[in-house]
């Protein structure tokens, strides 16, 4: 089952992300800056790798740089504690996940975004 995500376009679940977010109020504009945040990529780059229907392989491969502070992500998402997941793919589609998870929550952005 994990390589089945490996090799999914994330603009297959993008729309997923953005549409989770805004039936809790919160906008596709606050989706991308987690996904900008988390993978260093910027505004353009994201819209191209969405575009050219990259996979969740190449899009972790092709990212700037991870967030460095993306390692005090933690909890469950999908009965999964995210610091304990042991493959470094799995565990940033992971990372992902519960960062917009935390925002359909209602959290804030700089708690999401790990400022504080």
């Amino acid at each position: 089952m994990s390589e089945k995500i490996f090799t999914m376009p994330v603009a297959k679940v993008y729309p997923l992300y953005v549409k989770k977010a805004e039936r809790k109020g919160r906008s596709k504009v606050e989706v991308d800056e987690i996904i900008m945040w988390l993978t260093g990529f910027d505004k353009e780059q994201l819209a191209k790798e969405i575009q050219n229907d990259t996979d969740f392989e190449n899009f972790f491969l092709k990212a700037p740089q991870l967030n460095p502070a993306a390692t005090s992500i933690k909890g469950v998402i999908c009965g999964v504690r995210v610091e304990e997941i042991k493959d470094p793919l799995m565990q940033k589609i992971r990372y992902l996940d519960k960062l917009v998870d935390e925002l359909a929550k209602g959290k804030v952005m700089d708690k999401i975004l790990r400022s504080d």
